[in-house]
């Protein structure tokens, strides 16, 4: 079998960043899939499933708010590796056309405070299971180390 785009990226040097995974043609449109690297793979632990669970919750709800990006989300959800998240948009964009966004948007998560949005018996699966804690620490952690003073490494895959 032939071996996906994501499994070709050079995880041993891969830094965190935001990096452009994919475009995809969709009737007639474009959908851009984003990797948000959030730890270094294979050299850093791995984001917990409660921390990520309750950022996928905030980050979902916040993006689907967003004045400029509600109409352009099409997704966010964790990576089953746990070393980030992958954010889909319409249109065909660059990792740099949505650093300001992910800058506002892990900013939301690191202040967050208050009930973490779905997270009731009716309105999710797996209610219980949500670090909102170790979410903002993480997020935090992300924006002050990556966000905040991105360069070029972190917005394009190694070689």
């Amino acid at each position: 079998m032939k071996k996906i785009a994501s499994f070709t990226i050079d995880h041993i040097k891969l830094l965190r960043g935001i990096y452009l995974s994919r475009v995809d043609e969709v009737g007639g449109d474009y959908v851009s899939t984003f990797d948000i690297r959030m730890k270094e793979p294979n050299r850093e632990p791995v984001i917990d499933i409660p921390a990520l669970h309750a950022m996928e919750h905030l980050a979902a709800t916040f993006l689907r708010n967003d004045p400029e990006w509600a109409d352009k989300t099409v997704y966010f959800g964790p990576m089953g590796c746990r070393t980030g998240n992958y954010v889909l948009f319409k249109g065909k964009l660059e990792p740099e056309d949505i650093v300001e966004i992910m800058k506002k948007l892990f900013g939301f998560i690191a202040l967050y405070e208050g009930e973490i949005p779905g997270a009731s018996a009716k309105d999710c699966g797996n209610y219980l299971s949500m670090d909102l804690p170790m979410a903002k620490y993480e997020a935090e952690k992300f924006l002050r180390e990556v966000l905040e003073n991105i360069k070029p490494e972190n917005l394009n895959y190694p070689e």
